[in-house]
């Protein structure tokens, strides 16, 4: 695929609504829909369905990501999004009191809701690191580091700027500190190219409801065979054993699986799961478009926005797109103005996102120039 007709065919028409929200929720393609309609016309059936069956889908969905990644099906687990995977690497580590944890001013919620507990819990410190620019840095994240910090956990795209950061400049410092390095990549992976072995991070996490283009309750958790290694046994899930067969399956004494799917949520196996299956059907696609098209586009057309804005609008991301992930970012003088202008825009059915005070543009294979343009003539 190479032309915009080619690929917004993927998707069903919007009937004029312009929609540029991507980064909050992916809109469903046509082949993800049908999936779900054959997996809810299987479960009108039981009766067709054969146990041999039972990890099709998982097994299908793991191997789908680990090539999105560049990483091994063993190292993925199945989540219901990325909390859920960060929680694993909080919830599994042996905590020394005074263990230092690194994080982003700013950063998405999920960064404060899961280590911020571990101060009280595990007798942790939390480091926020401030910006010295406008935009958060390696450099920055890697001059709060101290021989006591254990974690460093950022976002590889920032959700409120869209700035995109030099993970493998810090996966090296972290190494050399014998630091742990994980990384959100729910505002990259599938719009932006993520080769785990590149990043050098010890675990990634993903929301699937982004640019995977799955639906909500979904995502996934990397981890490298050395943290694996090291993450202690625990409660699982029962289909999470070694075993790759419902017949095979352990009822009374199961030994959990040596690889990532000991961490799967509950209920990701079998057919019956709409979301595993939509998940499933959406990364295939993803996998064919490649998020290199994906990202190409999208630079164009956040080049495009910040080019045409108004003067009274000034763009809120990195201009360089080497620094900018998939969306982009822009104000509209005071707070109360770029909000103002967010309603407008909603109003005119032009669906963007108002994060921490800024207009997040969000566009997506089936958007055009044309629209970016229709876009920018209403903030005028």
């Amino acid at each position: 695929m190479n032309r915009e007709s080619d690929w917004a065919s993927e998707w069903s028409s919007m009937d004029g609504v312009v929609y540029l929200d991507s980064a909050a929720h992916a809109v469903m393609p046509r082949v993800t829909r049908a999936a779900v309609m054959s997996a809810l016309a299987l479960s009108e059936r039981p009766d067709r369905f054969d146990d041999a069956a039972f990890f099709e889908v998982p097994d299908r969905l793991r191997v789908s990501l680990a090539k999105l990644i560049g990483a091994s099906p063993r190292q993925i687990a199945l989540t219901t999004g990325a909390s859920a995977g960060l929680q694993v690497v909080a919830q599994n580590l042996a905590w020394n009191r005074g263990d230092r944890i690194v994080i982003a001013a700013g950063d998405f919620p999920l960064q404060y809701a899961t280590w911020k507990p571990m101060e009280a819990r595990a007798g942790a410190e939390l480091a926020i690191v401030t910006p010295r620019g406008c935009f958060l840095t390696a450099d920055d994240v890697i001059e709060a580091m101290t021989p006591r910090t254990r974690v460093v956990s950022v976002s590889h795209v920032r959700f409120d700027d869209a700035s995109l950061l030099d993970v493998a400049r810090i996966a090296a410092a972290c190494r050399a500190r014998g630091a742990l390095l994980v990384v959100d990549v729910s505002q990259s992976c599938g719009a932006v190219p993520v080769d785990v072995k590149v990043l050098g991070a010890d675990a990634v996490v993903g929301a699937g409801y982004k640019w995977l283009l799955g639906p909500y309750g979904t995502g996934f958790f990397w981890a490298s065979d050395t943290l694996l290694e090291h993450l202690p046994p625990g409660p699982f899930y029962w289909t999470g054993q070694k075993g790759d067969t419902f017949a095979s399956l352990n009822m009374v004494d199961p030994e959990p699986s040596d690889g990532a799917k000991r961490f799967d949520a509950p209920e990701m196996a079998t057919p019956f799961n709409l979301n595993l299956v939509a998940l499933s059907a959406s990364v295939d696609l993803v996998l064919r478009l490649g998020p290199e098209a994906v990202l190409q586009h999208n630079h164009a057309l956040i080049d495009a926005l910040f080019e045409r804005l108004p003067e009274h609008c000034a763009p809120a991301s990195p201009l360089e797109r080497a620094t900018r992930g998939p969306f982009g970012c822009f104000t509209a003088g005071q707070p109360g103005e770029t909000a103002a202008l967010f309603e407008r825009l909603r109003a005119l059915k032009i669906f963007v996102s108002l994060r921490q005070g800024k207009i997040r543009v969000a566009p997506h294979l089936f958007n055009s120039l044309e629209q970016i343009g229709r876009a920018v003539t209403r903030c005028r």
